[in-house]
């Protein structure tokens, strides 16, 4: 590549003279040779911009691409390949990045294997545990010193749901009247260690005797629901839900500095009558929850709208939702007032989150609601960790990460931000090995892709 510059270099100086020289007669010596040189100039940029053009595709690019496969592979236990024709330049990187790889792969795969095991039969002693809770006559939550939920059974969902959608990691205040729960919690001491209190729930007349335990072992809290004041279905048996590393999370911690790792998101998509947000409207909103870097099972809704108007057949041909759906369904302006109810104290994260926001947002001003949600974009968080040239549809990006959206789902809304829920699932690990270790290192990194999202809308 640099013999072929030096050269056509040299070409250029020649051609440039020779054509200056034979305008030296018509122009003098020193019109010729301001003539070459500026012949020269364009011959040289040409030449330059030529080999530019060239590196940036046969190396620069490759080289990127490359580089974020083996950070995927590495960190989001994703199989990878390489382009061995697109790294033919790159002398023995191509061969050497498959040899790595595939010896990761097999490395991968033993490991497993021991995981899978282990894994299995914890997952065993798990569901047998939680079938034990479920013959106990009352409801469990854990929730830490900060009365944050770190823990509920499947009795406990039920009730949480008599209130709202129950939310790992969210507040017990959430759920249940903060003015009366909280001093049932100041009489706990080391030497009184259980007391029972009777609260209300936060929404309607629901009324719930708790009995409040101090954990010995442990920080944060026990409480205990009775089955005779709440409501519960006795037939309904979820798994437990459980995260107790939110024991050691510092609340007061400004949003910017914290950790991927510390932060809950809410991760959405809707599906709408059309493309303007500001003339179309909702007829479904998808949402699932991601706590601790993983989706929180049964932390999801899954709501059709109403939207007091006819659904354009063009629009239900994309996601299959027709005006006999909806007709039973909430008006947009509870759905919405429901989603953010559920997305309290989290990041939201969509994909091309500028138009599902807009339609919140529209909402949301009707109803005085304010959405002061830190806000994640996936399509952003693409070109960070892949590069700004790739392509960055939900399509490509679940490609790149071996993410299978099954056809019947693409395009609802649930359906699609549980795909875009699955990447940032892969995404958070790489971002972090690329040194983006806090909330406002991804921010600031994201702004620099911001043009990506004016030409996705």
């Amino acid at each position: 590549m640099f013999l072929g510059m030096t050269a056509a270099v040299w070409v250029a100086i020649g051609l440039a003279l020779y054509i200056g020289l034979g305008r030296a007669a018509e122009t003098g010596v020193a019109g010729a040779f301001t003539f070459s040189g500026i012949l020269l100039f364009f011959l040289s940029l040409a030449i330059f911009t030529g080999c530019w053009f060239l590196f940036d595709t046969n190396v620069a690019k490759p080289v990127e691409r490359i580089a974020a496969a083996m950070r995927t592979r590495a960190h989001a236990g994703v199989e990878v390949s390489v382009d061995q024709n697109e790294a033919r330049y790159l002398g023995d990187l191509g061969p050497a990045v498959a040899a790595v790889t595939g010896e990761l792969s097999k490395a991968s795969e033993d490991a497993e294997g021991i995981v899978a095991e282990e894994t299995a039969r914890l997952a065993a002693e798990r569901a047998h545990l939680a079938l034990l809770l479920t013959e106990i006559p009352v409801a469990i939550v854990l929730v830490s010193p900060t009365h944050q939920i770190m823990l509920y059974d499947g009795q406990a969902a039920d009730v949480l749901k008599q209130v709202h959608v129950p939310r790992l990691s969210s507040s017990i205040y959430d759920y249940f009247a903060e003015s009366e729960l909280r001093p049932g919690f100041e009489q706990l001491t080391e030497a009184r260690r259980e007391v029972d209190v009777e609260v209300h729930g936060t929404k309607g007349n629901l009324s719930f005797q708790l009995r409040l335990k101090k954990l010995s072992e442990a920080s944060g809290f026990m409480i205990l629901i009775d089955s005779t004041n709440a409501r519960i279905a006795p037939e309904a048996a979820r798994p437990l839900i459980y995260d107790f590393d939110l024991t050691e999370r510092d609340t007061e911690k400004a949003i910017e500095n914290c950790s991927l790792s510390e932060l809950s998101f809410t991760v959405f998509d809707t599906e709408t009558t059309g493309l303007m947000p500001n003339k179309d409207d909702i007829v479904q909103i998808g949402a699932v929850r991601v706590v601790n870097g993983r989706m929180v099972p049964g932390e999801r809704i899954d709501q059709l709208v109403n939207p007091g108007r006819p659904i354009p057949p063009a629009s239900s041909k994309v996601h299959g939702i027709s005006d006999t759906m909806v007709a039973d369904a909430p008006q947009p302006l509870e759905a919405v007032a429901d989603f953010h109810e559920f997305a309290r104290e989290s990041v939201i994260v969509a994909h091309n989150a500028p138009f599902d926001l807009a339609f919140l947002q529209k909402y949301g001003k009707v109803a005085g609601l304010e959405w002061p949600h830190p806000i994640l974009d996936t399509v952003l968080l693409s070109a960070v960790v892949f590069g700004s040239n790739e392509v960055h549809t939900l399509d490509a990006l679940c490609e790149r990460l071996c993410i299978d959206i099954r056809p019947e789902v693409r395009h609802t809304a649930l359906g699609d931000a549980e795909a875009t829920a699955e990447a940032l699932c892969k995404l958070l690990p790489i971002l972090t090995s690329k040194g983006f270790e806090t909330f406002g290192d991804v921010i600031q990194e994201t702004r620099k892709h911001g043009r990506l999202l004016k030409d996705m809308n």
